[in-house]
């Protein structure tokens, strides 16, 4: 993957929702000003989330997202409902699109409700407007709350407008924490230690590698990348001590041991958390581990689906330390991808892998649905480091989050 392309979960997601027929895969096929999306007169024709990557001027690197017909019928067409529904979690900005003829519906309502409690910025695109009669015109309900503009798919009226408006209702976030770029000074080193397993993709390196090494790059630093058993030679080598050494945390012990004390250290799964906004929730999330007693159930979960290997961090490994660590028997439970348990009240703890395939939004609700049940969540970096009696040392990036550690001892 070239360090230029933009991964999907650092675009702004724009979820496209509406009943069957209201003209959505048209509105997508007109946004982009390609045929990306099937259009048949046939409802129903999109039977499942379909994700395309673009670039729209001014917004920039976005994910469009388009989904099954609100108005589905039958079982399978409510798994399909479900599933456009579930779509607002990962949502940076909805795109309502409503059959200007026929109006606003129950279900169109409906899911205006979830995405006002959502707080997700949204457009009402009233489409098909060219086959409106002259003299009719649909009215709104009062304080619906979000902008309404009338287009038209098929003929392109009003597109370039709603191009513009998109910009207008979604504002990045001023304040964002940098990977890792904002700890390291021009001409830094940075050492990422990165394990070759059979769980590595072939021919290219995990995402949150190529993600640390271009703000290494961005930084004006300098990234030396070696395996875990090459950290010693390397560290002896370079001439000029480190600012700060990644890891992958699967090796953090070894890679802990062979670091030394004034280096700062710490790994790609913490660094996710902490770039997303969600260090401390996580860290606080760990101390759940001292309190695990047999039969407590245990979700392991990752953002992404792979090839599950041999020795598998998730269902292996991280299983496999948190037994030697407690020395009790939980019962562990696994997910993974876009299914993420909607009733979690059974669960003692989760824990969440870094979430790299995952945008900020999708992140972040995981994190508030495990709030609302009560049950604690961290993630792997955080665990491993907490139960190979390194989290502290692995935190010492983080002023902020140091100072936390330091009232709380128990950690």
């Amino acid at each position: 993957m070239s360090l230029n392309h933009t991964p999907n979960a650092e675009r702004v997601h724009i979820g496209i929702f509406g009943k069957r027929n209201a003209g959505k895969s048209s509105l997508i096929n007109a946004i982009t000003g390609q045929d990306l999306a099937v259009v048949s007169e046939v409802s129903g024709t999109t039977t499942d989330p379909v994700y395309k990557a673009m670039e729209i001027l001014p917004l920039g690197p976005v994910l469009l997202i388009d989904t099954p017909g609100l108005d589905d019928t039958g079982k399978l067409g409510e798994l399909r409902v479900h599933k456009s529904w579930q779509i607002l979690n990962k949502t940076d900005i909805a795109l309502l699109v409503i059959d200007e003829r026929q109006g606003i519906s129950p279900e169109d309502e409906a899911i205006l409700n979830r995405i006002a409690k959502k707080q997700i910025p949204c457009i009402i695109v009233m489409n098909k407007h060219d086959l409106m009669p002259e003299n009719q015109k649909v009215s709104l309900p009062e304080n619906i709350g979000f902008p309404a503009i009338e287009v038209s798919a098929s003929t392109g009226y009003h597109i370039p407008e709603l191009r513009e408006l998109l910009t207008s209702v979604y504002h990045v976030p001023e304040e964002k924490f940098r990977i890792v770029g904002d700890l390291l000074s021009p001409s830094d080193f940075a050492v990422l230690v990165v394990p070759i397993d059979k769980a590595a993709p072939k021919g290219r390196l995990i995402l949150p590698q190529q993600q640390t090494i271009r703000d290494i790059l961005e930084a004006d630093a300098t990234a030396i990348v070696c395996k875990e058993y090459e950290l010693r030679e390397t560290l002896e080598n370079l001439g000029k001590k480190p600012k700060i050494v990644i890891t992958d945390s699967q090796v953090f012990a070894k890679v802990s041991a062979d670091t030394p004390k004034d280096i700062l250290l710490t790994s790609f799964s913490i660094l996710m958390a902490r770039y997303k906004g969600n260090l401390e929730t996580l860290v606080k999330g760990v101390s759940i581990l001292d309190q695990l007693k047999d039969g407590d159930r245990v979700l392991i979960s990752e953002g992404c689906t792979h090839h599950r290997q041999c020795d598998d961090i998730g269902s292996v490994k991280i299983p496999r330390w948190v037994r030697n660590y407690t020395g009790v028997e939980p019962e562990f439970s696994y997910s993974s991808g876009t299914e993420f348990p909607e009733d979690l009240s059974s669960y003692r703890m989760i824990i969440h892998c870094g979430g790299c395939t995952l945008n900020e939004r999708e992140m972040k609700y995981r994190i508030a649905c495990s709030e609302d049940a009560g049950v604690p969540i961290t993630n792997y970096g955080i665990a491993i480091a907490c139960m190979q009696g390194i989290l502290r040392r692995s935190l010492e990036p983080f002023p902020s989050i140091s100072a936390y550690l330091e009232n709380h001892k128990d950690l």
